[in-house]
């Protein structure tokens, strides 16, 4: 009885503390599943090698998604936005507060639109800022009556470089391009004038003045997104993540899986 006292200890203490709102009880909180896991098995075994073998389950779950589901994904090679009606504000997680934090800041609206992208459906709103030299959005993902918002803040200086800051709350699913730098701040923190903030704080740790970024240009907003994606698939393709398929779409590859296994690894420890 004693035992089972412990591993059901174990994995409340371990729930509790994967909801909490510090990163560091999240991360202390996925060790303390680990652990009760390992003890869950070691007293069922009485073994130490079969609890690690136990703990360890949990690193090749992500597997049984990989190997029934995304090695069959067909993505196509060059996706188009299209102009869209933006989604019931019920199913579009903070975009009113989003977008008025944007306005308030002094970004206009430019455009709302979306596209189809690995079974999931992407809505844009896109503002932009000419003082501030940069592009902002609120990106509504809907996949499998699952959806989540996040937020994103863009320039681009003068040798091609993009410095973005967001709180997109997972690892990419694919490889950035070389161009890119990206500053990831937590998925909580959801307020457009703190990511703002961030952003500037972002630059000016990169050591680059607005005078050094490029003028947005409001009409190519859309076109720039589609660009930047077919850069990063073109940069998978040379990485061998992703190979083409026969009828002019991409897969992930075995390499790619393998890489995606990673991330997956990420996001389960780091939750945010």
């Amino acid at each position: 009885m004693r035992e089972i006292l412990i591993v059901i200890g174990l994995f409340v203490m371990a729930v509790a503390l994967r909801s909490a709102r510090k990163n560091l009880a999240r991360k202390l909180g996925a060790i303390v599943f680990l652990a009760a896991t390992f003890f869950f098995f070691y007293y069922i075994s009485g073994n130490i090698f079969a609890g690690i073998a136990g703990a360890c389950i949990w690193f090749f779950l992500p597997w049984i998604e990989l190997l029934t589901h995304v090695r069959r994904l067909r993505m196509p090679i060059n996706n188009r936005l299209s102009h869209r009606e933006l989604p019931n504000p019920s199913f579009f997680p903070n975009s009113i507060e989003a977008a008025t934090g944007m306005e308030e800041a002094g970004f206009e609206h430019v455009s709302d639109c979306g596209w189809q992208w690995s079974g999931m459906q992407q809505h844009f709103r896109l503002f932009w800022h000419p003082e501030e030299r940069a592009v902002a959005s609120v990106c509504l993902c809907e996949q499998d009556e699952v959806a989540f918002a996040f937020i994103s803040i863009t320039s681009k200086d003068a040798t091609g470089k993009t410095w973005r800051t967001t709180n997109f709350p997972f690892a990419p699913t694919l490889r950035c391009s070389p161009g890119f730098r990206w500053n990831h701040v937590p998925c909580e923190k959801s307020c457009f004038h703190q990511i703002l903030s961030d952003h500037r704080g972002f630059l000016g740790k990169m050591r680059l003045t607005p005078s050094e970024l490029l003028m947005p240009d409001p009409e190519n907003i859309e076109k720039t997104i589609e660009t930047e994606m077919r850069d990063q698939v073109d940069h998978n393709l040379r990485s061998g993540i992703i190979r083409l398929t026969e009828d002019g779409h991409f897969q992930y590859s075995k390499r790619g899986l393998l890489f995606l296994w990673g991330q997956f690894i990420k996001d389960m420890i780091r939750l945010c």
